[in-house]
């Protein structure tokens, strides 16, 4: 009898949205796929903000792995922290993200590496504490009770210096992370929270937007980074440009710009949306590989995104510069369409291998940018054309309604946006004991 041939073994590390991308399509391809992440969902991250101001709930912007997986048998969910790679011996250290659970060892044929990347604090890593970012789950939720808990505590605040502190928010960043989150804060302030309180007016809240540059989202044109610093105005936002925030504790931000001495802002609530670093584990390959990691932590990879000397090991998004085939470094946006472009390729990169064909360098298509600043205030540039206000935002809707994971989150999502958008209510503003929101079960 005749023995068949083991199926070959593709593993992706990440469920975010690269990882995500090449598991979704090699699951239909003669392959065992084993897709390993520390949560057991994926996370639409680009709506983590909206969580962290009370627009949506977590289970909203969440998606469980193994309910997109479900119908295909030849895709494994993995939850572990991958604690080790040994590119030689083709096999990965993992450690069970369950509690209790014992390290193993798990081998690949083929490995894809989407691990992502984290806020930086440009190595000042004790601002973490007291400045949260939102660009994880857990985070978000610890920041919705910090914001929600700063209007609760000015309502009982007799000391006027104090009250004000309290009411007095920073966005450091003027990305779209931080120009986003500047406008859904002054939004929660002045509609949302409005006639809630008795002592305070949550209208004469201030939120301030720190930015190193001399304007906002500099991926913009400049035009439309005018346009959005005036719709952030409107709302209330006072973006300080040119600006650099050089302290940080937890009752104040010191930032100081061009001529201008240091000084000091009473501020209990500080958000960070400033610069990124890739995960530890491209360096951790670098080494193994001999490859080239920058200041940001990505490591270099070839034009087909695998790593030097390495072609059974790709590394896509957040993580990675990519060598073009002129021999110069090309860094892409760290947006979800780069990642997601670079999962289709990896995944089309293995099968064209197992059919003995060869694929073209991989090539980015920029289909625009988008950054939303409030109720019907966004701005858009789409290349051919570029948008600003209703049109702009009802643009974002669209594009982040239709690439949000699962029918039901979809429709769950335009109900809350329809709400919000004729009451300017949020109906996720609840605070919870260590941040945490804790959810009856609802079928996946």
């Amino acid at each position: 009898m005749t023995m068949s041939a083991a199926p070959h073994r593709v593993t992706v590390i990440g469920g975010g949205f690269g990882g995500l991308e090449a598991a979704k399509h090699l699951a239909a391809a003669p392959v065992e796929v084993t897709l390993i992440d520390r949560r057991n969902f994926h996370l639409f991250q680009p709506l983590t903000y909206q969580v962290a101001t009370g627009a949506l709930s977590p289970a909203e912007v969440c998606y469980p792995l193994r309910a997109i997986f479900k119908g295909r048998p030849n895709v494994r969910v993995v939850m572990a922290t991958v604690e080790a790679v040994d590119l030689e011996e083709r096999k990965l250290r993992l450690q069970p993200s369950a509690e209790g659970g014992e390290a193993f060892d798990l081998g690949y044929d083929t490995l894809v590496v989407a691990a992502g990347s984290a806020y930086s604090y440009f190595g000042h890593e004790e601002w973490r504490q007291v400045a949260p970012e939102v660009k994880s789950l857990e985070s978000a939720l610890e920041l919705r009770a910090r914001l929600l808990g700063a209007f609760e505590a000015a309502e009982l605040e007799a000391d006027a210096e104090r009250r004000c502190a309290l009411l007095t928010f920073v966005v450091v960043g003027g990305g779209p992370t931080g120009v986003e989150m500047a406008g859904q804060i002054a939004e929660l302030a002045r509609d949302t929270l409005s006639d809630e309180f008795r002592t305070i007016d949550p209208g004469e809240a201030r939120v301030l937007l720190v930015e190193m540059a001399d304007r906002v989202l500099t991926t913009f044109p400049p035009s439309l980074s005018r346009k959005a610093k005036s719709q952030l105005e409107h709302l209330g936002v006072t973006p300080m440009l040119g600006h650099t925030v050089v302290g940080i504790d937890a009752e104040s931000v010191t930032v100081e710009g061009g001529v201008e001495a240091a000084r000091r802002i009473p501020a209990h609530n500080v958000i960070w949306a400033a610069g990124v670093t890739a995960s530890a584990l491209g360096g951790a390959l670098a080494e193994q590989c001999g490859g080239e990691v920058d200041k940001a932590g990505r490591i270099l990879v070839e034009p087909d995104l695998t790593l030097p000397g390495n072609p059974g090991v790709f590394a896509i998004g957040d993580m990675i510069r990519v060598r073009r085939p002129g021999g110069e470094a090309q860094a892409l946006p760290g947006v979800a369409p780069v990642a997601m472009q670079q999962g289709r390729y990896a995944a089309k990169a293995v099968r064209a291998r197992l059919e003995g064909r060869s694929v073209s360098p991989f090539h980015y298509l920029d289909k625009g940018n988008l950054a939303t600043i409030g109720r019907a205030r966004a701005v858009a540039d789409l290349h051919l054309v570029r948008l600003s206000g209703f049109p702009a935002w009802l643009t974002w809707l669209f594009v982040h309604l239709w690439y949000l994971i699962g029918f039901q989150n979809r429709l769950l999502v335009f109900v809350r946006w329809s709400f919000s958008f004729l009451t300017r209510g949020r109906g996720a503003r609840v605070i919870a004991e260590g941040g945490e929101e804790r959810e009856s079960g609802r079928a996946a």
